[in-house]
């Protein structure tokens, strides 16, 4: 079984939901043999930074490559989506974060690729690493072998070091708008033949806050609780969340300046066991 989010991980850069302007900027990119040697993706988490960096290791090492269309299908594209090639390493940059790991990095990059024309490294959560590990890493990025090429990825860029960030090209991918998060759930409730209200589509994906994946998780969750087809009713059992007729009858009453009326919708809230901060 795997989970909606990896199994609907989009393979291709036409895939990626609401980040066009970076999309479009890497495969001219890959066609016109401008690759930059260092990229920083950065922005809210569930957004595509992963995914994007995984499908432009795959451009730049597949078989048939470097290729802004990947074919998915060779060893070095199969491996690279399984996490297990070894000319792209993905380094958690928050449990690698030391001086040591990053001088292990380094000692790395000085050998050639094996099977790919690069040598991908992908740090996630960049931000994460000692002010150490970053001097230390600065030196790669000033003087990078000609095979390597670095992709970080953070949802806090403002804590990488100006010197690093100077050294990079750098992304930044927006949250998505409710209605691209509501396009994919639905095609992908299509592809598992469950049908879903469309009211109910809206809730989840105005609930993701700009997240596909979490739009992605909790229509995994409804898959599994749900008999049949999802309703408004599924999601907010599911999830907790507050009718919308609460939030009128509130506003009314303090529009009205209505105070007992104010009090008993609050008290009808906590009654009911929704998350008072959430509310």
């Amino acid at each position: 079984y795997l989970v909606i989010a990896r199994k609907y991980r989009p393979k291709y850069f036409s895939e990626i939901v609401g980040q066009e302007h970076i999309t479009k900027t890497l495969i001219n990119a890959i066609n016109d043999y401008r690759v930059a040697h260092a990229y920083l993706f950065s922005g809210p988490r569930g957004v595509g930074k992963t995914t994007t960096a995984r499908i432009l290791s795959k451009s730049l090492n597949c078989q048939k490559g470097p290729t802004a269309l990947p074919c998915n299908t060779c060893s070095n594209c199969r491996e690279i989506d399984d996490s297990i090639n070894l000319d792209v390493l993905e380094i958690d940059g928050a449990s690698n974060r030391g001086i040591e790991e990053i001088r292990t990095l380094q000692e790395n990059t000085r050998y050639a690729p094996g099977r790919g024309n690069y040598k991908i490294y992908i740090i996630d959560e960049v931000h994460m690493l000692t002010k150490h590990a970053f001097n230390a890493l600065l030196k790669t990025l000033e003087e990078p072998p000609k095979h390597v090429i670095f992709i970080f990825a953070t949802t806090e860029p403002h804590k990488v070091p100006m010197t690093v960030l100077s050294r990079c090209q750098r992304f930044n991918f927006r949250r998505l708008t409710v209605s691209e998060i509501e396009g994919k759930l639905k095609e992908i409730s299509e592809k598992e033949k469950i049908p879903v209200e469309d009211l109910a589509v809206k809730l989840i994906a105005r609930q993701a806050d700009g997240s596909l994946r979490d739009g992605e998780s909790m229509l995994d969750q409804l898959f599994t609780y749900s008999d049949g087809k999802i309703t408004v009713n599924d999601v907010r059992q599911m999830f907790g969340f507050v009718e919308e007729e609460i939030y009128f009858s509130l506003t009314d009453s303090i529009k009205g300046k209505d105070e007992k009326k104010i009090l008993k919708i609050i008290d009808t809230v906590f009654d009911k066991g929704y998350d008072m901060e959430e509310f």
